[in-house]
Formats: structure tokens, C-alpha cells, sequence
């Protein structure tokens, strides 16, 4: 299940600080820092998703993603494939190398990634 923008945000300091309580992302999240109150509801969101769990550690939670980092982009990346390249990996692909603007040397990074690929493949 997708999430919002704002419980995405909350999920990409989750996963720099897992596992982690309450006070930890307190403490990780940018000024002007939300009501506890209002982080605890989009952990309860997150957790409703099955994005979040938490352990009971005394009285206070301790909290982790329940799915990893490119786990959650890599299906994010799949339906932007899905819905706006007609399924055409390659097409999303040419966003890279034909609108980015890409330096020489970045172009060659991806040529080692996809050249890495190929060889899994064989």
C-alpha cells in the first residue's frame, strides 16, 4: 500500500534509524518539528499499511520497517513503469539518458551498472 508524502518522509528516517523509539525520530526530524501526537498518528497509519512494527520494550515502543528501503521504491518505480511507460522499462529508462542531462561520467556509471546486469544474466 502506497504511502503519503508525509508518512514517506517519516519512513526514510525510520530506516536510517531502525530499530528506534519515539524520542529518536523526535530527535532526526527537521525544525520545525511536528507534534509528537501527530507522529505517533502516522506511525499508527504506517503500521495499519503493514509498512511499520514495534516491540514492546518496557513502556515505550520500539519501532522498525517492516519492508526495506528498495523494497518500497523498487514496487514504487514498477508502478510508475506501469502507469506512465506503458510497461516499457526502457522507455523509463530514456529519462536518463535522454532528460537528465547526465555528465559523461554518470553515463558510464550506468553503463557499469547495466554491464554488471547483463552478465548476471548469462
Amino acid at each position: 500500500m502506497p504511502l503519503s508524502n508525509t508518512e514517506e518522509q517519516l519512513m526514510k528516517y525510520l530506516w536510517e534509524l531502525e530499530p528506534c523509539y519515539m524520542k529518536d525520530l523526535l530527535e532526526a526530524l527537521p525544525e520545525p518539528k511536528p507534534a509528537k501526537t501527530t507522529v505517533a498518528t502516522l506511525i499508527r497509519r504506517m503500521t495499519d499499511k503493514g509498512m511499520v512494527g514495534f516491540e514492546l520494550r518496557g513502556n515505550s515502543r520500539e519501532y522498525r520497517a517492516l519492508v526495506s528501503k528498495q523494497a518500497y521504491f523498487g514496487k514504487q518505480v514498477k508502478g510508475m513503469i506501469t502507469d506512465f511507460f506503458a510497461g516499457s522499462p526502457t522507455e523509463f529508462a530514456s529519462l536518463f539518458t535522454d532528460g537528465a542531462e547526465l555528465t559523461r561520467a554518470q553515463l558510464e556509471e550506468l553503463q557499469q551498472m547495466i554491464d554488471g546486469q547483463l552478465k548476471n544474466k548469462k
